[in-house]
């Protein structure tokens, strides 16, 4: 079923959202928004192990990908490759490189365009488009296992369009009850609920996160720091979200999370060692995760507890976080349906998920307190006042492929229920990994699409 733990990573600064615009293909979701759609949140992979498997399946190695720039003579149409990897038994380093071909293209057509004869002069200048940095984009990334339970991540990015670079730094450290993580970033790139993308010039976050208990329980805590004014990428005018706004916040999370089925039809061992008269053949589900029909509601609810400090900066912009101490609830609620098995060529996987979620019950009693009182405010209404319904469809088009949509409803928009959010997609399951499907998605909203691999997610 759609992922509950969402609701309590999305009060945080390190819940990683797909996207084509960064070589690692990340960016980060901003706390204090509605909930990511589910399909939007990255895959558990990183994004330079997915072109090192994903290559094997691509002509040369080149995966394409999807997404606008600043620079409109660039397109939107870019192609990316792992161009080199070395690795040892507890060491890995990868260098990625991306090539945006339309400018390219158009100006060597105007190029030939303007030639009569053929001549050397007239070569040199077309190999000098070759060279024009604006079209490549190149990221290098390594990680180093310090220990068994202990691992170190460095990645580095260039775009040639844009100044400066991207580096990022990861200290992973795995407990038998806890997670342990040290991130930051110089500059970190964060997407809004409006698919609008903000660079902070300097993110570093330290959270602890414990394993989910037999009785549901889990919780999480940790430190942020904010350092640099929040500049929109996209050249928009609007105001940063506050929850960029530079400054330290230290934050804590508990959730309870509880599941239940209404019925299930077990996977026996005769539906996947078939009696033939050749003998025993093994056919499992194209995804264990997708092999047993079942009806379920699950739910989660939690809180969380927040403190900002702004580094003592006086400027209006700091000053804008107008609660430096927030105490609130959310909670999300998932009916599933599923029909069939997966394992059949056609129409053996009918699935539907509906999820609704509350990203802040403090929001949303404030804007019914309003309506029952029927008070008019000037004051722009609270994004997370408005609950969410999330659907998710996913239908079996033919063996191993799956077409899937999944759309994001406000139900108390000032102008009704309103669709928020669509990203549609197509799967292709790995029988060999269990588990694991190559995704290829596009997002109306964004204007953006990838492919990548996907393991272990429904």
């Amino acid at each position: 079923m759609a992922n509950m733990r969402t609701a309590m990573d999305a009060a945080f600064w390190d819940l990683n959202i797909s996207t084509p615009r960064a070589l690692d293909g990340t960016a980060r979701s901003i706390p204090g928004e509605p909930i990511p759609l589910d399909r939007s949140t990255a895959s558990k992979a990183l994004r330079i192990q997915q072109l090192s498997l994903l290559g094997n399946g691509f002509p040369l190695g080149i995966i394409p990908s999807y997404s606008p720039t600043t620079r409109k003579e660039l397109g939107s149409f870019a192609l990316q490759s792992l161009l080199f990897k070395a690795a040892t038994s507890n060491w890995w380093l990868g260098f990625t490189g991306q090539f945006r071909p339309k400018k390219l293209v158009s100006d060597i057509k105007a190029e030939l365009s303007s030639v009569d004869e053929w001549e050397l002069p007239i070569l040199k200048d077309i190999g000098k488009h070759f060279l024009e940095k604006s079209l490549y984009a190149f990221g290098l990334c390594s990680q180093l296992s310090l220990t068994p339970s202990s691992s170190l991540l460095l990645s580095t990015e260039k775009h040639g369009e844009k100044k400066g670079r991207r580096l990022r730094a990861m200290l992973f450290h795995k407990l038998p009850e806890y997670d342990i993580t040290l991130e930051a970033a110089w500059p970190e790139l964060f997407l809004d609920h409006k698919g609008r993308y903000w660079e902070v010039p300097e993110s570093i976050s330290l959270d602890c996160l414990s394993l989910v208990s037999e009785d549901g329980l889990r919780y999480r805590f940790g430190l942020h720091k904010n350092g640099g004014h929040p500049r929109a990428v996209d050249n928009i005018t609007d105001e940063p979200p506050l929850s960029l706004m530079q400054g330290i916040c230290g934050k804590a999370a508990v959730s309870y999370e509880k599941s239940k089925d209404f019925w299930r039809i077990k996977e026996k061992k005769e539906d996947i060692i078939i009696e033939t008269d050749k003998g025993r053949i093994y056919r499992p589900s194209y995804d264990i995760r997708l092999r047993e029909p079942h009806a379920a509601v699950s739910g989660i609810i939690g809180g969380t507890l927040e403190a900002w400090l702004n580094n003592g900066s006086s400027s209006s912009s700091a000053s804008k976080h107008t609660r430096p101490f927030a105490v609130d609830l959310f909670g999300s609620l998932c009916c599933t349906f599923q029909h069939g098995k997966f394992k059949e060529s056609f129409g053996d996987l009918t699935r539907v998920d509906a999820r609704l979620d509350v990203s802040s019950a403090l929001a949303l009693t404030k804007q019914v307190s309003k309506v029952f009182r029927k008070a008019s405010s000037n004051n722009a209404t609270d994004v997370l006042s408005s609950p969410r319904l999330e659907l998710i469809l996913q239908q079996q088009v033919a063996g191993p492929i799956v077409f899937r949509v999944d759309s994001k409803f406000s139900l108390n928009s000032p102008a009704g229920v309103q669709l928020e959010d669509f990203v549609c997609s197509l799967n292709y399951s790995l029988k060999l990994l269990q588990s694991g499907k190559v995704v290829a998605w596009y997002s109306p909203k964004r204007k953006e699409g990838m492919i990548e691999l996907r393991l272990f997610e429904f």
